[in-house]
């Protein structure tokens, strides 16, 4: 059917128009557009639409997150589930639940909110020129590459920051009381005396002699996890701003002009080092205190001109800056904007000379005397000097423009062109490169390489490039890179025959086998226990606690802390499935110690986290009875994104 569409492309289209334009007039464009609403859309909230795009990408957020956490275990199969799938969809009927209080509420953020946020960002940060101002020209590329505005940027952190303040004003005032904290963290610190019995199943393994009917039997039933994985040998180009950045050859007129229109980036400012003597009056003190203080400040001044050599030992007998002070009142260097006296403190301070002493400059803080001691001059970088580094810069943005701007006509290309990838490689100057992927990602390379990426494998093992040897899309895999491939060569996924993989069957067969021994022999020894009482064959005691398994299994504490405290002592057995079966006997039950000092305190502020998260889900919980909200049910992964 691709094929057919491929090869009539005309002719498709001049059928669609046929079947379109009439559709349009009947229905208007709304109307038509109407008919897609729930393929387009997974829920809506208070009529408010929640694409399936954005679904997509949240389940795409988490997949990622996990496969960078795991590494080599990550499995997408594991994660791609229904519960999952309506998990990420709760998640987002939440926030949209969630936005529509906020706005019902009229809450919002103020500038200086926002502001300091930005500010607090370290990307944001990363942007500052040497003066400490924001670099408004990259700032403004870093979000066009976004597709965003400053403005519209602005608002984003401003709407986040008013989403934040109904769950956070639950959060500040939820409380947790020391008794019921004392009283949790004694059961955590609970210990238990036992003594444990052990089965291993590696111990009953040279009594099991598989025939080769049990070994046949254990081969049909289990075939598919001797088999190997389908592979594909395929060619593939990659299309991003890296890629194209070696193909960038920026002109010495387009070097120069990013030099020139960001020479602020390649400019130390000019530093001085200076000492000062401050003479307290804050700006809120009485006339009368200012006026004394000016005074003395006027006396100091001038025993500094007197004995202008002795200003630091002046500085020591007279500052009441008490940082500086003993120090002779070094500030050390700085530019302007980094001493907290402000523009008046600046302005007579980079006016001096080396060695010069000012006249008295007022401040909010009072009354200072300055003394330079050292000047460090506004220093810029050549041209030359940064000409490399520009080079870097200019050859980014215009990979990254040249991405944009080619991006389409890379997938129709692909698309168009069938049966190869040259003609792609060809018009955007790639190189084609070759690789044997499966189904499943490859846990030696990282798993952010294209080739990893779940959505690109699924189009490689699709019948359409596996059988018709068709080109894949170009798959886009985030951070601004489309890979596409062609299947050279295809290997089915293929159970190998038992003759081949018997030793592999057979040690499969033994250790199940083994394990059943070991269950048997356990469950009988314990039945015969719990009659006796008996201790025998036991090892010394331990004692575990919840914090503390000393090296006791998961499943086996479990089972230890359901025994009735009160009929003791008492026996459990704990299958370890391949790993045998343990007996485990219960001696006692020893308290916890009591908790109190920094301990509680900080047990009570976890505790008391999770019970304000509690509240906070119960409150949007009864946000979300209250409003309207939609599901289309339309979340199988053959629909949205298997990544």
């Amino acid at each position: 059917m691709l094929d057919f569409f491929r090869n009539h492309q005309r002719l498709m289209m001049f059928m669609l128009i046929l079947v379109i334009l009439p559709g349009l007039g009947f229905v208007g464009i709304q109307g038509f557009r109407g008919f897609f609403d729930e393929s387009a859309n997974v829920a809506s909230v208070n009529g408010h639409k929640i694409p399936r795009a954005d679904y997509d990408n949240a389940m795409r957020q988490q997949l990622d997150q996990a496969r960078q956490a795991l590494g080599a275990q990550f499995d997408p199969k594991v994660l791609d589930t229904p519960e999952r799938r309506r998990d990420v969809l709760d998640g987002l009927i939440q926030q949209r639940v969630l936005a529509d209080e906020t706005q019902r509420s009229h809450l919002t953020a103020s500038d200086d909110a926002v502001r300091r946020v930005l500010l607090n960002d370290p990307i944001i940060s990363s942007l500052k020129n040497p003066d400490g101002s924001i670099d408004v020209n990259r700032y403004k590329q870093l979000l066009a590459m976004q597709g965003m505005t400053p403005e519209q940027y602005d608002e984003r952190v401003r709407y986040s920051l008013a989403s934040q303040q109904l769950p956070s004003s639950i959060v500040s005032s939820a409380f947790t009381s020391k008794t019921l904290v004392q009283h949790l963290t004694s059961l955590a610190d609970q210990q238990r005396e036992v003594q444990g019995l052990a089965f291993h199943a590696q111990d009953y393994a040279a009594k099991v002699q598989p025939t080769d009917a049990q070994l046949q039997a254990y081969y049909d039933a289990h075939r598919n996890d001797f088999a190997t994985p389908a592979t594909a040998t395929i060619q593939y180009l990659v299309l991003s701003p890296a890629s194209l950045a070696n193909a960038a050859q920026p002109s010495d007129a387009d070097l120069k002009k990013y030099y020139d229109d960001n020479v602020a980036h390649y400019r130390t400012e000019g530093e001085v080092r200076a000492s000062h003597i401050l003479i307290s009056a804050p700006k809120d003190a009485s006339a009368a205190d200012k006026a004394k203080a000016k005074e003395k400040a006027e006396a100091v001044l001038a025993q500094v001109k007197a004995h202008p050599d002795q200003f630091a030992q002046i500085a020591q007998q007279n500052s009441q800056d008490p940082g500086s002070a003993s120090k002779g009142g070094d500030l050390g260097y700085f530019t302007r904007g980094m001493i907290a006296g402000g523009q008046a403190f600046d302005d007579a301070v980079f006016k001096l000379k080396k060695d010069e002493v000012s006249d008295i400059v007022q401040t909010d803080f009072g009354y200072h005397i300055v003394k330079v001691t050292d000047v460090k001059p506004a220093v810029t970088k050549s041209f030359d000097e940064v000409k490399d580094s520009i080079v870097k810069d200019v050859k980014a943005q215009q990979a990254a423009k040249t991405f944009a701007d080619d991006a389409e006509g890379f997938t129709s290309t692909v698309y168009e062109q069938a049966k190869t990838l040259q003609p792609a490689a060809d018009k955007y100057k790639l190189q084609v490169q070759t690789a044997t992927v499966t189904p499943q990602p490859n846990p030696a390379l990282p798993p952010d390489n294209p080739l990893n990426n779940a959505k690109f494998l699924a189009a490689v093992f699709a019948n359409d490039a596996t059988t018709a040897r068709n080109n894949t899309q170009a798959i886009d895999t985030g951070s601004s890179t489309l890979i596409a491939a062609h299947v050279t060569d295809y290997k089915p996924a293929a159970v190998p025959a038992l003759a081949a993989i018997k030793d592999a069957v057979s040690k499969k067969v033994i250790a199940t086998q083994s394990a059943d021994l070991a269950r048997k022999d356990g469950a009988a020894k314990l039945a015969e226990l719990e009659k006796s009482k008996s201790t025998a064959g036991f090892s010394s005691a331990l004692k575990v606690s919840r914090n503390d398994a000393q090296g006791v299994p998961p499943a086996a504490l479990s089972a230890i802390y359901k025994v009735d405290a009160q009929k003791l002592p008492a026996y459990v057995g704990v299958d370890l499935g391949d790993a045998g079966y343990a007996i485990y006997r219960v001696n006692a039950v020893l308290p916890g110690t009591p908790v109190d000092g920094p301990r509680l305190a900080a047990a009570q502020q976890q505790i008391g986290q999770v019970d304000a998260q509690s509240e906070v889900e119960a409150y949007i919980e009864a946000v979300k009875a209250r409003s309207k909200v939609k599901t289309y049910g339309n979340l199988d992964s053959s629909q949205a994104d298997s990544e």
